[in-house]
């Protein structure tokens, strides 16, 4: 590999990032600002008995996706970046 391909977005629409994410496999690195942080389903609590709710962002089986660590639900990450799975042996 001679270079790295890097696409970076600012648009807050999840449909759109899945859009990204699946059209744009040339790229090695996709760098989403402002990504839309949405809840996605309950997971199981030892301290509360309807469950806690998982907000995140999209994950996408072609890409490994990295971001800073939320101190708080208020506190989300201003850029997800998603490295294409071939990148994975480096």
């Amino acid at each position: 590999m001679k270079e790295i391909k890097i696409f970076s977005q600012n648009y807050k629409n999840n449909l759109f990032t899945n859009t990204i994410l699946e059209a744009q496999r040339e790229f090695d690195i996709i760098f989403i600002q402002e990504p839309l942080w949405l809840f996605i389903c309950s997971i199981s609590s030892s301290s509360s008995r309807e469950g806690e709710e998982l907000v995140g962002v999209l994950n996408y089986f072609n890409w490994i996706m990295f971001s800073r660590k939320s101190s708080s639900d208020y506190d989300s990450p201003k850029v997800i970046s998603y490295i294409n799975v071939r990148l994975s042996h480096f």
